[in-house]
């Protein structure tokens, strides 16, 4: 089983603020195997060997080398950390304080070294978690299913969730008729359903009102259909069809995980779409120095970056210029990764991608909120 230890949002928003005389930022694949974790441990103290010797070439404080060399040697001698590990393990490393996160998602083995957090991997495992909610929904039972990448998927306890639609309306059966003889039929089921469905939604909203994380209905018709119009939560488009008030959970995340890519393709697409009309009207830039000056200014709507390269330089503070260097040291950074911190603060949407999903498959891609 993975041990995750995700970043939110507001972990990468304060990553991404982390300013220090030096940053270390070291990411290793690992694995749930404990018995072969150990190629990983010893990866790790190969790359936080780098990385001092980075910090000692350019001339370092020798007690900051010593703290962030103790910092990283205890991670390594950590056995009972490196008993539970997922795909991927982020490092970031001050004199004063070291940060971990155990992500699902199998990230190529890097280190960075500058003043601040190198973050644009982690951005991936936010960006497309293979993550979702699935409500299997029918008029005899409803239940939420967690899927998680490469976890099993489990069972949320949704407190106040109805059992079925009977009970929830107090009847033996939602086809019955009401005293008056108004409810029957089709268009009494369809009141019942309908009443059945905003109790869901109401004990739905504690749990998902604040998740990222898309929903994904496992349903027939009419409850379909009734879901979208009654409850307030968004469902993705794509359903899981059918009943499956007996589908082990393990199926639904198995039947989730096209719909999710279904998705996740479509938000490319969108992009795509939206790029190519605002290089129209000269809103949108593959340009890294372009893209650099809109990101101080803080003009970045939405940005697909290219999470598989490092692109070594400085980006001036105050005016944007772009500097690129041949190599990495101690002293530039990521210059993409600061692109899209500084779009992140500025309020834009930013998303981790692989590089052919890049309109012309470049570093980066920009739309922005005004005229270059």
């Amino acid at each position: 089983m993975l041990h995750l230890d995700t970043p939110t949002a507001r972990d990468i928003a304060r990553l991404n603020d982390l300013r220090a005389p030096v940053v270390v930022s070291i990411y290793v694949p690992t694995t749930p195997i404990t018995q072969d974790i150990q190629a990983s441990r010893i990866d790790l103290k190969n790359r936080s060997r780098a990385a001092i010797e980075q910090i000692e070439q350019a001339g370092g404080d020798k007690r900051m080398v010593a703290a962030i060399r103790d910092h990283l040697e205890d991670l390594v001698e950590d056995d009972e950390f490196w008993r539970l590990q997922a795909h991927s393990l982020a490092v970031f490393v001050t004199p004063d304080r070291l940060r971990t996160y155990r992500l699902a998602n199998r990230l190529e083995a890097m280190v960075e070294v500058s003043d601040r957090a190198h973050l644009k991997p982690l951005l991936r495992s936010v960006t497309f978690p293979q993550a979702a909610y699935v409500l299997a929904i029918s008029e005899n039972a409803v239940r939420l299913v967690e899927v998680s990448a490469d976890l099993p998927a489990v069972s949320v306890d949704v407190p106040n969730l109805p059992k079925d639609a009977a009970s929830a309306v107090g009847k033996a059966t939602i086809n019955d008729r009401s005293p008056s003889g108004r409810l029957q039929g089709a268009e009494g089921q369809k009141v019942r359903l309908s009443q059945y469905i905003r109790q869901i939604d109401a004990a739905l909203r504690p749990v998902l009102g604040d998740s990222d994380l898309p929903l994904i209905l496992a349903a027939t018709q009419p409850v379909e259909a009734l879901f979208r119009s009654v409850s307030v939560l968004d469902a993705l488009p794509d359903v899981i069809a059918g009943s499956h008030d007996s589908t082990p959970d393990a199926e639904l995340a198995t039947a989730a995980r096209p719909v999710l890519d279904a998705h996740y393709r479509r938000e490319i697409k969108a992009f795509h779409d939206l790029w190519a009309v605002r290089n129209g009207q000269n809103r949108a830039t593959a340009d890294l120095s372009d893209a650099a000056r809109a990101a101080t200014f803080g003009t970045i709507d939405r940005i697909l970056v290219n999470m598989e390269s490092v692109v070594n330089g400085l980006v001036d503070e105050d005016t944007g210029a772009l500097l690129l260097d041949q190599s990495g040291d101690a002293t530039n950074y990521g210059v993409v990764d600061e692109i899209a911190g500084r779009a992140l603060r500025s309020g834009a949407k930013v998303m981790a991608v692989r590089q052919d999903d890049i309109p012309g498959k470049g570093e980066l891609a920009a739309i922005l909120r005004s005229p270059l």
